[in-house]
């Protein structure tokens, strides 16, 4: 059975960095589309941004443009995604996400930036 696994959350202050992880197992990892979503506290979930199978296309919500970047590697089984210059706002729970035939969900890590 297909699992993704989220890691690198954690309590930043405004204007810093952090780097999440999604580990894959159990699927053809290359194979699928694969985006991260966020739930920021009140709202509705929302995509952050995804990438194709080899990487030639991605997409990034308006609010993360030029600040955030996603990237996979498929003989890793892992997708990434570097989140500079953050905001309070940027705070919430991000998700990845694997489709294709199936879809996938991870459970979510944690993203809180404060000062």
């Amino acid at each position: 059975e297909g699992q993704l696994v989220e890691s690198g959350g954690g309590l930043v202050q405004p204007g810093g960095s952090l780097r999440l992880s999604c580990v894959a197992s159990g699927f053809t990892f290359s194979i699928y589309d694969l985006a991260w979503f966020r739930q920021r506290p009140g709202q509705e979930r929302e995509g952050v941004a995804s990438i194709s199978p080899e990487s030639d296309k991605t997409y990034y919500g308006d609010s993360v443009k030029g600040r955030f970047t996603i990237s996979r590697d498929n003989s890793k089984n892992t997708l990434t995604l570097l989140m500079n210059s953050l905001k309070i706002e940027d705070t919430g729970l991000y998700t990845c996400v694997a489709v294709c035939a199936t879809l996938y969900w991870g459970r979510g890590t944690q993203v809180t930036v404060s000062s």
